[in-house]
């Protein structure tokens, strides 16, 4: 294990955290609040720490194998968490570093669990708000891939890395060099968000509220600036505007670079595409439904939009809430718990298990039919017009199954700290499928502060599995990683 590269690269992602925190010290300033320098003082111990380990390890060995990359991208996330708690504790604006840990780390893994209650919210500074919501658009397409446009300037490799973090099973490469890859990746992320932004100060967002629901728009993140979320504004312009762009970002992000480069007919191949919005449709059909006729007075078209909306924010695992579907008759919100172990396509900033595992799952499920039937027959799974290998199937039954394992141990574990059934199943889908809000006390009218010290950091740890599609992490805890 080359420990001094690990060391090198995990100091070149604090600077680049440490950057990107001044940005919070720029917003703080404009608006001049008193937590200024609160945030200038966490961002000057994290570029120093930052330049400590650069400059500690800058003639280390470049050399980056796959273990390498592993440990990089958890410990990055961690230590992400853990600098990134510095402008909560530092301001006072969080009770506790625990707090503030629980949260950074719901930013950078895009979960959008909070510790949070609405005024809480709301009485943030803007600098706070700002740093906040920018934890979820850096965690949304990944630091670790932005940092890929850079490291290779520095003579590392970077395909260790994507492969490690780039969500979905099988990341589409866009250009042969990853740093390439990277910065296209990247240029769709920064349009997108900058078209969004626009799109929501035309109708009655502030430029500053329209800016940072972009960023945990596109991250799939769902932090917001108002204690009510999204249902804080009544247009259903802004409603609408939202849901759009929260399908884009739940969508993989090589077919939107495919539409900017008008390559329509190699995303109408897409199967996975395909069922993506299939389900979108299919649900949002039958939840509204259900909303309108269980409802009083509710409108066709109102019924809809809230159906549309919640849909589109659990499949996508984004967390907003224009209402609180928990006040839904029971038949609604379950589908949307069922949603929440669906997540958007492979090579999205969306989390959970994602579209494409789940439709080669069916697949395969259907297909064992067929093989009581017909035993000495080849009948392989298709996806794309094209036979999966049987490695790919293994690889997702496997996926699966130790998620729902993960499930059903996290369920028990919180359980066991008093918690009833619904709570605890609500806390651990939504923070291992990186959702935000769940079901029981910790819907979209409540929040996680009401969790143990032990709570916290263990649905912490689940966010982080989710995050980076459990083996990632899973696999520090084996001997074979560790041994020679």
């Amino acid at each position: 294990m080359n420990y001094k590269i690990i060391g090198f690269v995990q100091g070149v992602l604090l600077i680049i955290e440490g950057v990107f925190m001044l940005l919070a010290v720029a917003v703080s300033g404009f608006y001049g609040h008193t937590d200024c320098q609160a945030l200038l003082f966490a961002s000057l111990i994290t570029l120093f720490t930052g330049g400590v380990l650069w400059a500690g390890f800058r003639n280390s060995n470049k050399n980056l194998g796959k273990r390498e990359g592993f440990l990089i991208v958890s410990a990055g996330w961690v230590l992400f968490s853990l600098f990134g708690a510095l402008p909560f504790v530092l301001s006072g604006a969080m009770p506790s570093f625990t707090d503030a840990f629980f949260e950074t780390m719901s930013g950078f893994t895009t979960t959008g669990a909070s510790i949070l209650n609405g005024s809480q919210i709301e009485a943030l500074s803007h600098g706070l708000l700002f740093w906040r919501s920018l934890t979820q658009w850096l965690g949304g397409m990944g630091i670790i891939v932005l940092s890929l446009a850079v490291l290779p300037v520095l003579g590392i490799g970077g395909m260790q890395l994507f492969i490690a973090e780039v969500p979905g099973p099988a990341p589409d490469k866009l250009h042969p060099r990853i740093k390439e890859t990277a910065k296209r990746l990247w240029g769709v992320y920064v349009i997108f968000t900058l078209l969004e932004t626009v799109l929501l100060w035309l109708g009655e967002m502030s430029f500053f509220d329209a800016l940072n629901h972009s960023f945990t728009t596109m991250a799939t993140g769902g932090y917001s600036t108002r204690g009510d979320s999204i249902g804080y504004y009544q247009l259903p312009y802004t409603h609408y505007v939202i849901t759009v762009f929260m399908i884009i970002a739940g969508i993989n992000f090589t077919l939107a670079y495919f539409a900017m480069h008008l390559r329509f007919k190699a995303i109408w191949r897409n199967e996975e595409l395909k069922w993506y919005l299939g389900f979108i449709a299919g649900f949002t059909l039958v939840v509204a439904i259900i909303v309108y006729f269980s409802s009083n007075g509710k409108s066709a078209e109102s019924s809809f939009r809230d159906a549309l909306f919640q849909v589109t924010s659990i499949i996508t695992t984004t967390g907003y809430a224009t209402v609180n579907y928990l006040q839904w008759v029971p038949s609604a919100w379950i589908l949307l718990l069922i949603l929440m172990f669906f997540g958007g396509s492979a090579g999205s900033t969306g989390g959970s298990i994602k579209i494409v595992r789940i439709v080669l799952l069916f697949k395969n499920g259907f297909l064992e039919l067929k093989r009581l039937i017909h035993p000495n027959a080849i009948i392989p799974v298709r996806f794309d017009r094209q036979a999966v290998h049987p490695h790919i199937i293994t690889n997702v039954l496997a996926f699966v199954s130790v998620y729902m394992i993960i499930v059903i141990i996290g369920v028990v574990v919180v359980s066991l700290q008093g918690y009833d059934l619904e709570t605890s199943v609500g806390a651990v889908a939504a923070c291992i499928g990186n959702i935000g809000p769940g079901i029981g006390k910790v819907g979209p009218a409540d929040n996680f502060a009401m969790f143990s010290t032990f709570g916290k950091y263990f649905l912490s740890l689940l966010m982080l599995i989710g995050r980076l599609e459990i083996f990632t992490v899973l696999v520090l805890f084996t001997s074979a990683f560790w041994r020679k």
